[in-house]
């Protein structure tokens, strides 16, 4: 596994990066009304990312046709834009980003509640994953180990009674999409590589409300909870500093 450490010249172009993918996801957030479908939310992604002089990260990478991924509901991960996908009050949806800046990735996912009408449960479960993320980004800092990340994103989200996805992992950044190290977000603390300053991953837990078993659809991309639950998905690129963690997409 090679590790690439970035200079503090390359943590400040990937912050460029990631606060053109904030700046993205935020004009897309603000679309995501009931009606709406999650192709209007595509369109106004890629006009953004040209505007702010990005390119997607997304589109055309191993063949995938968006610049988003848009996975309501039960969809966990990489659901595919579509005119037909019409979001409903009531309805959440995980809106997954990334671009490239001056040749550095950056990669960044929220979940977005549709309309007013948003069940408690459903609430909780956007609410605990994203204290999870955060939870997982305070324990970053030289020293401390991939499983500090993991248990701490388990701990959190087990706690609540929701349950972790295993198959898809956080992962390293930089120059590529995908770089070592994978970032699981279930673990024990201590285990698994020790982080060093200049490394920036992609921590991105995904938490379902029922069991934590996925599947993938027929169109080989989007992933749905096997027992039809929610799902829930939030991410950051950071950056692992000195002075602990840095986060490079907000």
């Amino acid at each position: 596994m090679a590790i690439m450490i970035k200079t503090p010249q390359e943590i400040e172009k990937m912050r460029r990066s990631g606060a053109a993918v904030h700046d993205v996801l935020e004009h897309v957030k603000a679309r995501v009304k009931p009606g709406v479908t999650t192709l209007d939310l595509e369109v106004a992604a890629e006009s953004k990312i040209a505007e702010l002089g990005a390119t997607s990260a997304f589109k055309g990478y191993r063949g995938y046709p968006c610049v988003l991924c848009t996975s309501v509901n039960e969809q966990v991960v990489h659901g595919i834009p579509s005119s037909d996908r019409v979001l409903r009050d009531g309805d959440i949806v995980s809106i997954d980003c990334g671009v490239v800046l001056d040749g550095y990735y950056s990669d960044s996912a929220i979940t977005v509640p549709v309309g007013a009408e948003v069940a408690p449960k459903t609430k909780r479960l956007l609410d605990v994953t994203k204290a999870s993320l955060e939870t997982a980004i305070k324990v970053v800092r030289p020293g401390a180990t991939l499983g500090d990340i993991g248990a701490a994103v388990q701990e959190v989200v087990e706690a609540d009674g929701f349950s972790v996805v295993r198959e898809f992992v956080g992962h390293g950044i930089g120059t590529r999409m995908h770089e070592d190290p994978q970032v699981p977000n279930y673990g024990q603390r201590g285990a698994g590589t020790k982080l060093r300053a200049g490394m920036v991953l992609a921590i991105e837990p995904m938490v379902n409300v029922g069991k934590p078993g996925v599947q993938v659809l027929s169109d080989g991309w989007t992933a749905v909870t096997e027992d039809g639950s929610l799902s829930a998905h939030f991410e950051h690129t950071v950056a692992v500093t000195a002075e602990g963690a840095a986060i490079l997409t907000q």
